[in-house]
Formats: C-alpha cells, structure tokens, sequence
C-alpha cells in the first residue's frame, strides 16, 4: 500500500476498497442481550457510524466459556447471528463496512456470568475482582486448558467466524490482546506451561497462531485481521521478551496473506513497533495513544504521525464514540464531542451510547452558541 498521511484517502483491504483510512476500534459497550444477542439500539449506534472506513465490531464470544461481562455479544448461536445480521444490515445501508472481533476472556470471566469455570493456559488467577451481575467478585481460579481444550477452542473460533460471514461481516479481527485469553498464552506469568503451548516463544505464539491459521482456512485469510498489544500490562499481564514474541508471532503468520495486523496503544517510537512494521509486509493499523481529553487537532496530529511511521490504517475508539461523524469532523477541522460520562460507556441504554449529537444537530440547537454545543459538556 502506497504511505500516506493523509487520513481520507482511500485503500485497499483485504476483498474491500475503503473511502478513508479511519477505523472504528472495536468497542465494548454491554448494550446486547444476556444471552449475547445484539439489539435493534445496536443496529442504531453502528449505522450511525458507518462513515468509517473500517468498523471493527465490539468483543463477540465464540463461545459460553468465553464469556468476559454481563450483556457482551456473542456470535456462537443461530439467535447470535440473527441479531447481528441486523446490525450488518443497517450498516450495509448506511454505506458501511464491517469487521467482527472474536474474544475469549480466558481468566477474565466469572461462572457467576457465564455459568462455567473460566478456562486459561495455567491456574494463574486474575488479580483482583471481576464484574458480574451480581457486581464485582473476586476472581476465582481458572481451570488449566487441556490440549483437547486448546483443540476445541481452536475450532470453536474457526465456527464463529464462519457465523460471522453469515450475519453480514465482511470479515473478523482475532482479538491476542489486552490480557484476553491468547494473550494470556503469550504473556510470562499467565503462561506456566511446561508442554508445546508454553516455555519458549515458539510455544507461546503457538495458540495465537493455530487460532488464526484455522479462521483463515475457514473464511479464507484475506478477511482475518489480527489484533495485537504489545507490553500492555492491562488485566495483570507481565511479558517477557515483548520484542522477541511479537515479530516471532509476525513472522508466523506473514506468509497467510491477512487482511491486516491491528496494534493496540501503538507508539512508533518503541523498537517493537518499528520491527513490526518492518516485519510485516500487509496492512498494518494503529492505534494511536490519545489522552484523557481529546480535540480534533489532537487527534489527527497522532493519526498523521503513525501513518508517517508506516501504518497504513488508524483505529479510533472513543472519538468514534462520541462522534459519529468523526470522519466528517476530522474532515472539515470542526470540534469534537467529548466523551460525556466514563460509566455509560459500559453500562445502560440509548443514553451515552445513540444520543452524541452530529455536527447538524449540535448547530440546529438555539439554546446555546455553536462553539458551546459542538465542544459538549465537560466532565469533571
């Protein structure tokens, strides 16, 4: 892919042609059902949002065992893609595109929520508590993934991108980051084990990889991303050897032909991140370290120079939040709204989740001046 920065060119992906370089970051947002299924209210929000180049859709289980929190989605039932089959659909209207992110919590589940004893590469207990329906509890002792266990695992996330196809997608993202259950197979002190999917970093890619390999021999590679967070100590993850895993991991699967490699918090001054996109010769997304309060000046000051480092996508998730005419925004230098409240963004129904105004809303209002209405209430 040609470098440029310039955020609203167009680019090639995989089967598809998207009309600027902005992606919406996957997402979680607790708006579906119990059981997992989407709702008519998240058709709504992602239409909304379909000026992205790339949506990335939130956290999708590919099984019961996978489960993280209340009310996340799940993509391993007929009930499952029928409901994002609605999503897809209002998408696809809207002029959009989309992707699905499949996550196993590994450790980061409770049976409280899922009904089962969450499964890990070793007993190693998420420090802590964990959000239940019952509010937090203590984390309790996952139980130690057999090799059957990795098998099944393996095909159970091969099954749910072929359901992902059915509702719609046009492809998923595998999601190794963020202290998920593949990255606690890479990550030192989640992964004691002493047998082929542990030790050495061929070992410890291992899972991440056959994960991958099989979704790509499923739905075929060109409509598989990969997301990826290296260093992230989120969820009580420890690496070692950050620099030594990841390119191993690159290296692995370069030959698949991806449709992309996702990076977490992407900083390209960091050695991994110069050796990744060095190593990789796909598409690379970033996603660029944006702080507590952003602006639209900060915003694309960080986009441009991740894709003068050499990606080729940027990945956004609060801007998208709050702004579903990000792209129209960043476009025309216009203000950005503010992420308005930190609890709604996991937990509730149409409030802080359908209801950011668009630029022509927010200036249709009298009751205020325009530079008040498009910059939003602040939070404290």
């Amino acid at each position: 892919m040609p470098n440029t920065t310039d955020l609203f060119a167009s680019a090639p992906l995989g089967p598809l042609t998207l009309p600027n370089r902005l992606v919406m970051a996957p997402l979680t947002r607790n708006r579906a059902e119990a059981d997992g299924t989407p709702t008519p209210l998240m058709a709504t929000y992602y239409a909304q949002r379909a000026s992205a180049g790339l949506i990335v859709a939130e956290a999708s289980t590919p099984n019961a065992v996978g489960q993280t929190y209340p009310d996340i989605t799940a993509v391993h039932s007929a009930r499952h893609v029928a409901g994002w089959r609605r999503v897809t659909e209002a998408v696809r209207e809207a002029g959009g595109r989309m992707f699905l992110q499949l996550q196993h919590g590994g450790r980061v589940g409770h049976p409280a929520t899922s009904g089962l004893t969450p499964l890990a590469p070793s007993p190693v207990p998420l420090p802590g508590t964990v959000f239940t329906p019952d509010g937090h509890r203590p984390a309790v002792v996952p139980r130690e993934m057999t090799v059957e266990d990795i098998r099944t695992t393996v095909a159970d996330f091969a099954r749910a991108a072929r359901n992902a196809l059915d509702a719609g997608f046009e492809g998923v993202e595998v999601h190794s980051a963020n202290g998920y259950l593949l990255h606690q197979f890479l990550a030192a002190n989640t992964n004691l084990r002493t047998d082929g999917y542990g030790g050495p970093v061929a070992g410890r890619i291992r899972f991440t990889a056959e994960v991958v390999e099989a979704v790509a021999a499923e739905i075929g590679a060109e409509r598989v991303g990969l997301r990826l967070s290296p260093g992230n100590t989120v969820n009580g993850i420890a690496e070692e050897g950050t620099e030594e895993i990841y390119p191993a991991l690159a290296q692995r699967l370069g030959g698949l032909g991806l449709a992309y490699l996702h990076l977490v918090y992407a900083d390209p001054d960091t050695p991994v991140f110069g050796k990744l996109r060095a190593g990789w010769q796909g598409v690379l997304i970033a996603n660029p370290v944006l702080g507590e309060e952003f602006t639209a000046d900060t915003v694309r000051r960080a986009s441009e120079r991740l894709l003068a480092a050499g990606a080729d996508l940027i990945a956004l998730g609060r801007p998208f939040l709050a702004n579903p005419d990000l792209v129209r925004r960043l476009r025309s230098d216009a203000p950005l709204n503010p992420v308005r409240d930190r609890y709604l963004m996991y937990v509730g129904g149409a409030t802080g989740y359908t209801d950011y105004p668009a630029l022509e809303e927010v200036t249709a209002q009298p009751s205020s001046s325009a530079s008040d209405a498009l910059d939003g209430p602040r939070v404290a």
